[in-house]
């Protein structure tokens, strides 16, 4: 992660819905800790997807890079992680990780979020005060 930028950090707990037949979390639920993550920070500096959606604006996920380094276990107590990797007209990546209370990284990804109009499915510029907050605000 780059240390320049703000990094949002949100705590998770793996539940025993979370986990697969080996007792570890599933792969999928990885994806889901990661859009928590990004929604909890949205919400934290004030933005309303319901308030963006209001006015044909939502954000996608157009493209997502995952490694899977170590498995999580159930009650493990883990910290998702967010910071802004890059800020384009219509798309922000984030890079995110997934530590253990040791601070090993368990997951990593980069992951491609998109502005779209949710009336014509098509890209629109992403609101620059959304991208200010990301990359400039306190975490």
């Amino acid at each position: 992660m780059d240390i320049n930028q703000p990094v949002f950090e949100l705590p998770v707990t793996v539940y025993y819905e979370d986990t697969d037949i080996g007792g570890l979390a599933y792969h999928a639920n990885y994806l889901k800790y990661f859009e928590r993550c990004r929604s909890e920070w949205l919400t934290h500096i004030g933005v309303s997807q319901t308030s963006l959606k209001e006015q044909n604006t939502i954000f996608v996920v157009r493209h997502v890079e995952i490694d899977f380094l170590q498995g999580a276990r159930l009650e493990d107590r883990l910290i998702v992680k967010a910071t802004v990797a890059k800020a384009q007209k219509a798309s922000v990546t984030f890079c995110q990780e997934i530590v253990n209370h040791d601070g090993d990284i368990l997951c990593k990804a980069m992951v491609k979020v998109a502005c779209i109009d949710s009336e014509k499915m098509k890209p629109i510029a992403f609101p620059q005060n959304i991208i200010m907050e990301l990359t400039q605000s306190d975490r």
